[in-house]
Order: structure tokens, then C-alpha cells, then sequence
């Protein structure tokens, strides 16, 4: 719990020190830092160890930073979450700050799994109703699960709309047993 919130505290942070237009440019950055940190364990590692001295971590930030095209406030905040030893929970930092980015922006993002890949097919159709649900401007993103017989499952911030063959099946389930 005590994690989560520093999480939130980090995010937060960083969120403040920026300009909101600025947030998807920054979150892009984070995002190309967790890849390297992903490619390279020894990166990871300096990042990571409390053994490094800030002047090594400093000089590593800077050097991956100009290479990889890392903003300055960027490189900045990467190397504060290497200090406070939260730099494994980027990938953390990177969610809340996108839910802080959508929050307040007054939009919301959901992901829609599909059974097939359809495209963009469906946006005409599920923006508005899901603007209605929500009373937000919606982001869609598409995942295709093979797994999913059939229908649809929407997931917009903690809410789940399954209308999925499986979620139907399990409605039924329960009112049969119901009686």
C-alpha cells in the first residue's frame, strides 16, 4: 500500500512540474526509458543499485538521455525515481500519470477486447455511448483475445461492461442457480 501511494506521490509530482500539454511528450520519454531499462539490465542495474553513486547514475541518465532523445525534466525525473529507489515502478508511474493527464483533461480511456481484429469499425458506435455512460470524451484502445468467443468486453478506468458470450453464460448461470 505504502508503495502504491508513493507511486501516486512521484506521479503527482512530476505531473505538477510540467506543463499538461506537455504530459503525452513526457509520457512517450518514460515510456522509450522503460524500454531501454527493459533491453538493458546493466542500465536497469545502475538505475536500480544503491552501490552506484549519484554522479555515476547522473552521468548515465544523461548519456542514454541525448541518445535516445530524452527531454530534460524527463532525464531529471528518471534519475529522481533512480534516488528514492522507486525507478522499478516506472511502468506504475507511467499509469497514474496517464490517469492524471485523462483526469484532467476530463477524458477517459477504454480498452475494448474483440474476439477479431475489426479496426476502427466500431468508434463511430462506441465513443458516443461510452461519452454517455461516462460524461467524458473517451480514448478507445483496441486488444484482440482470441480466447473471447464472441461479443465484447469494455473496460473504461475500474469499471468492466462485459458483454462478452462468457459474461452472458455466467449471468445465466447465476439466475438459474438463483431460481
Amino acid at each position: 500500500m505504502r508503495r502504491q501511494q508513493a507511486v501516486k506521490r512521484y506521479a503527482k509530482m512530476f505531473f505538477n512540474t510540467i506543463e499538461v500539454d506537455a504530459v503525452p511528450k513526457a509520457l512517450d520519454e518514460l515510456a522509450v526509458v522503460g524500454r531501454v531499462m527493459d533491453k538493458s539490465p546493466h542500465f536497469r542495474g545502475l538505475l536500480e543499485n544503491p552501490l552506484f553513486s549519484g554522479a555515476d547514475r547522473e552521468k548515465a541518465v544523461k548519456q542514454v538521455s541525448g541518445k535516445i532523445g530524452v527531454s530534460d525534466s524527463t532525464a531529471k525525473f528518471v534519475l529522481y525515481l533512480s534516488e528514492q529507489m522507486a525507478v522499478s515502478q516506472l511502468d506504475r508511474v507511467i499509469q497514474t500519470l496517464t490517469a492524471l493527464y485523462l483526469e484532467k483533461k476530463k477524458r477517459a480511456k477504454a480498452t475494448v477486447v474483440l474476439p477479431v481484429d475489426t479496426g476502427k469499425r466500431y468508434d463511430d458506435f462506441l465513443k458516443p455511448s461510452l461519452k454517455k455512460l461516462t460524461g467524458r470524451e473517451v480514448d478507445l484502445e483496441y486488444v484482440v483475445d482470441p480466447s473471447l468467443l464472441g461479443g465484447v468486453v469494455i473496460k473504461v478506468g475500474s469499471t468492466l461492461y462485459d458483454s462478452s458470450l462468457r459474461g452472458q453464460l455466467r449471468l445465466l448461470k447465476d439466475d438459474l442457480i438463483k431460481g
